[in-house]
């Protein structure tokens, strides 16, 4: 699977999470490929909402969220967060703007809490770096 989303974002969240320690480039590409997954299948339940709805069109509520925040406050750049909507769905889908932003918030939300968990882990190893490993770690144990 390409990963759509790019290191960078992914990595300033991982920092924000991190306090004084490290990051290495294997932890963000290792969460961004992980982001992406489950934005994917994310999607897919959307598709599925919406299609019970009898909506060719994915809306915000179609990811559980009732607000939608501002675009600028998130570090998810939207248009990547759209091709990750658009990998698991069928082409006649149509993702709303608001449902793009909803995705990126829902998927920054799940990428703090695993960063802040993978800090947490490097921290127990006694590290100064979050690694790869760290993520990793996090999803053999809570997922």
């Amino acid at each position: 699977m390409n990963v759509e989303l790019p290191f960078a974002p992914v990595d300033s969240i991982i920092r924000r999470n991190a306090g004084d320690l490290r990051v290495s480039a294997d932890a963000a590409e290792e969460l961004a490929e992980r982001i992406q997954e489950h934005g994917a299948a994310l999607a897919v339940d959307a598709a599925r909402r919406a299609s019970e709805d009898g909506r060719k069109t994915l809306m915000a509520e179609d990811f559980g969220v009732e607000r939608v925040v501002d675009r600028e406050s998130l570090e998810l750049p939207i248009a990547p967060v759209d091709r990750i909507a658009r990998l698991e769905i069928d082409d006649r889908y149509r993702v709303s703007m608001d449902a793009r932003v909803a995705l990126a918030d829902v998927l920054e939300e799940y990428a703090d809490n695993v960063a802040e968990a993978a800090a947490t882990l490097a921290r127990h190893a006694d590290r100064r770096t979050v690694k790869a490993e760290d993520v990793k770690t996090y999803f053999s144990l809570f997922e």
